[in-house]
């Protein structure tokens, strides 16, 4: 294995990077992104039964924050949607990273992989008749490695960018829920 990465040569160092951003984002959202983390089930029981939800002081769920910003400013149903606009968009926080990761660790690979065949190539030029095999070997073991590293990194990232952002919008549905309930329980009490 360490011959495997041995024969990436300086490649490694930015593949490496890529699946070390890509490992950690992955990780951070899967944590983030639970369902306890947005709405717990307490939350959306009671909101299911028409009552706004009693918060628990370690709450810091995205739908406890949006229960704590309408409880303590009443803010008019724009001012809130935008509010829970931007608690959306911290649950995509980190996604473009992966979509960068997707898109960076095959092109280093493919970068690679025409580095590797130009030395190749370079070396039926420089000698006639027969190239050194070891160059010829070092140079297609660079870019096949290469091209393997950037494919490994990049189709786990491309999968975990799908999950995630599937997962954001069914979050984004169950927010939207929240919202629409405190709003409607806003107008109740402004006409009661």
């Amino acid at each position: 294995m360490l011959t495997f990465l041995q024969d990436a040569g300086w490649f490694l160092y930015p593949l490496a990077a890529f699946s070390f951003l890509g490992g950690v984002i992955i990780v951070e959202r899967l944590i983030a992104l639970r369902k306890s983390a947005v709405v717990p089930g307490y939350q959306r029981q009671a909101l299911f039964d028409g009552k706004l939800p009693e918060l628990r002081e370690n709450d810091h769920s995205t739908a406890a924050e949006l229960v704590r910003f309408f409880a303590r400013v009443s803010p008019d149903p724009e001012t809130f949607q935008a509010f829970a606009r931007l608690q959306v968009n911290r649950l995509e926080r980190g996604l473009f990273i992966l979509d960068f990761v997707v898109s960076g660790a095959p092109l280093v690979g493919l970068l690679g992989t025409v580095t590797g065949l130009v030395s190749v190539f370079a070396t039926f030029a420089d000698q006639p008749g027969i190239p050194d095999p070891e160059e010829f070997v070092a140079g297609i073991s660079l870019a096949l490695t290469t091209t393997i590293l950037g494919l490994a990194i990049a189709i786990p990232a491309l999968v975990a960018s799908a999950y995630f952002n599937r997962k954001v919008d069914n979050h984004a549905a169950r927010l939207e829920v929240v919202v629409e309930h405190l709003v409607a329980r806003s107008r109740r009490a402004s006409e009661s």
